[in-house]
C-alpha cells in the first residue's frame, strides 16, 4: 500500500477513535453532557462536522485548536445560543435540541463566560451580579444580594461591590463575569476564551478562579489557548480541528504522545 493511502488510512481511523460514539470520558462517572453527531453550518460553511462527545460530571474538559476549528460554535451550541442543524445534546438526560425545549431553564444550569465581559456598565459590580438572579431566578432583593457578595468574595472581589466596570481593570471585569454566573447556581460552566481579551499580567487571577472552581468539582468545558492551564488542570484534552474533533485524551497524552501529526503541529506552534 502506497505511504499516502497508509497515512489517510491512519487519520482515519484517529478521527473515528476520537469522534466516535465512545468519544467520551475515561471513567465510569455519570455522564452530564452527551453530544451525538451534532452539525451546524452558516451558510455554506461547515463549521461542526459531526461532534460527538460525552463529558462527566465533575469532569474538567479543556477544547484546543486553531482558530477557525468550530469551537466556540461548539460551546455555543452547547448552552443553545446557537441552534444546531442536526444531532442531539442531552444535558441531564434532557434533550435540549427538542422543540419547545426551556431554554432559560437549561442556561440557568450551564453558565458561561465569554471573552468579552459583557457587564452592564451602568451596574456596579453588585447588581450586576444581582440583576439575573432576579430576572431569572426570582429571588428576592435581598437573598441576591446575599449570593452576589458570596460568589464576589468567591473571586476575589467582595471589597470591590461598589465599583463599576469602568473601575475595574479587565481581569476584575472579568471575574466579576464568573461571579455573575455562578451566582446561578450552575451544574455546568462553559469558557470561552475568557483570558484572551486580557493583558498578560492579568490573565494569571482570572486563572486561579478556574482552577478553584475545577479543585471544588465544578463541571467545567473551558475553550483556551492556556496551555499550563490545560496541562495543570484538564481531566481531559480535546483537539479540535476543521470541525472535527482530531484527537482527545489526557493532557500527558496530548502534550507529550499526541497520536495526530495535526496536534503534534498545534502544540509545538502554541509551545514554541
Amino acid at each position: 500500500m502506497p505511504e499516502s493511502d497508509e497515512q489517510d488510512l491512519l487519520l482515519e481511523q484517529q478521527l473515528e477513535d476520537a469522534n466516535g460514539d465512545d468519544g467520551g470520558p475515561r471513567d465510569d462517572r455519570t455522564s452530564i453532557i452527551r453530544v451525538t453527531d451534532l452539525r451546524k453550518s452558516f451558510g455554506e460553511t461547515d463549521v461542526l462536522k459531526g461532534i460527538s462527545m460525552d463529558i462527566a460530571r465533575g469532569e474538567v474538559v479543556v477544547i484546543l485548536g486553531p482558530s477557525g476549528s468550530g469551537k466556540s460554535t461548539l460551546l455555543r451550541c452547547l448552552n443553545r445560543l446557537e441552534r444546531p442543524d442536526s444531532g442531539q445534546i442531552l444535558f441531564e438526560s434532557q434533550d435540549i435540541t427538542a422543540h419547545k425545549v426551556e431554554l432559560n431553564r437549561v442556561r440557568e444550569r450551564m453558565g458561561m463566560v465569554f471573552q468579552s465581559f459583557n457587564l452592564f456598565p451602568h451596574l456596579d459590580s453588585l447588581h450586576n451580579v444581582m440583576l439575573a438572579q432576579m430576572k431569572v431566578c426570582k429571588r428576592t432583593k435581598r437573598e441576591a444580594e446575599r449570593v452576589a457578595l458570596c460568589q464576589l468574595a468567591r473571586v476575589g472581589l467582595k471589597d470591590r461591590a461598589d465599583y463599576f466596570p469602568d473601575e475595574l481593570s479587565g481581569g476584575q471585569q472579568q471575574r466579576v463575569a464568573i461571579a455573575r454566573a455562578l451566582a446561578m447556581d450552575p451544574h455546568v460552566m462553559l469558557f470561552d476564551e475568557a483570558t484572551s481579551a486580557l493583558d498578560p499580567e492579568l490573565v494569571r487571577d482570572v486563572l486561579d478562579v478556574m482552577r478553584e472552581l475545577a479543585q471544588a468539582g465544578m463541571t467545567m468545558v473551558v475553550v483556551t489557548h492556556e496551555m499550563s492551564f490545560a496541562r495543570d488542570v484538564a481531566d481531559r484534552v480535546i483537539f479540535m480541528e476543521d470541525g472535527v474533533v482530531v484527537e482527545q485524551g489526557t493532557p500527558e497524552q496530548i502534550f507529550e504522545h499526541p497520536s495526530s501529526d495535526r496536534t503534534r503541529a498545534f502544540i509545538g506552534a502554541v509551545s514554541g
